[in-house]
């Protein structure tokens, strides 16, 4: 908490609190927390001091990030999840308030994204992957948190969108479907839980330089987004004053190549 007092005129005026969340010590999920974005931004929770639980499907993966990530002071362990399995969602939750005491800050990043095939070419079972990872895995994720961040006063839950859930584009209509889905049940949520101090934030990168959807990083593409921009975001959300709430994000690279 920070006060500042404006001086007019001779006289000095009442205090100006400005509250903003001190992240030291608060608990955070990262889904999907293994690498890309989801990588960055629990790095840069910690680097704020903050305690963190990623998640991931792999074991090995889980294992060699957690390890990478550990440093002297720093907090940081994980679980095996799938998103998509809502008994693995309610372990995992489990397994971080055994470890951590409980929960402040969500980051629904985990995601997947099926890419260059029409509705016609599209099988139903790859259509669920990415409804029930970019959706349903949200939907279970903030129903376990939810209580917990009650029990705690409040917290904070970060829906990692993307510009395509405002944009549609050809052979992409399971993850457009599924991100316009998510920026709506943000929205709804962020309503329902405002006056029981969790704020929720969803935000949409336009491209991030990542190995989401079968891409790579590569220099030629040093022009598209970096993980660690999103981080940056999450990070300033969290320090804003509590009377604020930017509910939706979009970021999108500065200079894209020109058409």
């Amino acid at each position: 908490m920070d006060f500042l007092r404006k001086k007019t005129a001779g006289k000095t005026e009442s205090p100006l609190i400005i509250f903003n969340m001190n992240i030291k010590d608060k608990v955070a999920i990262v889904t999907g927390g293994t690498k890309g974005i989801g990588r960055a931004i629990a790095e840069s929770l910690l680097k704020e001091g903050a305690k963190v639980f990623v998640c991931a499907r792999k074991d090995d993966e889980l294992t060699k990030s957690v390890d990478e990530m550990k440093a002297d002071g720093v907090e940081v362990s994980g679980a095996v999840c799938d998103v998509r399995d809502e008994s693995q969602v309610k372990a995992m939750f489990e397994e971080c308030a055994n470890v951590f005491d409980g929960v402040d800050i969500l980051v629904n990043n985990a995601g997947v994204g099926i890419f260059g095939k029409t509705v016609e070419e599209m099988s139903s079972e790859e259509f669920r992957l990415v409804l029930e990872t970019n959706l349903f895995g949200v939907f279970y994720c903030c129903h376990a948190a939810i209580p917990l961040m009650k029990k705690r006063g409040g917290g904070y839950i970060f829906n990692i969108s993307s510009l395509a859930g405002a944009n549609a584009h050809p052979k992409m209509a399971a993850y457009n479907a599924s991100k316009f889905g998510l920026n709506g049940f943000s929205e709804a949520l962020m309503q329902e839980v405002r006056h029981d101090n969790i704020k929720v934030s969803y935000i949409m990168p336009g491209s991030v330089n990542t190995y989401f959807g079968g891409d790579v990083p590569r220099d030629e593409n040093s022009w598209q987004l970096q993980a660690e921009d999103i981080a940056e975001v999450v990070i300033d959300l969290l320090k804003f004053n509590e009377r604020a709430l930017p509910s939706r994000v979009e970021i999108r690279p500065g200079k894209p190549p020109k058409k």
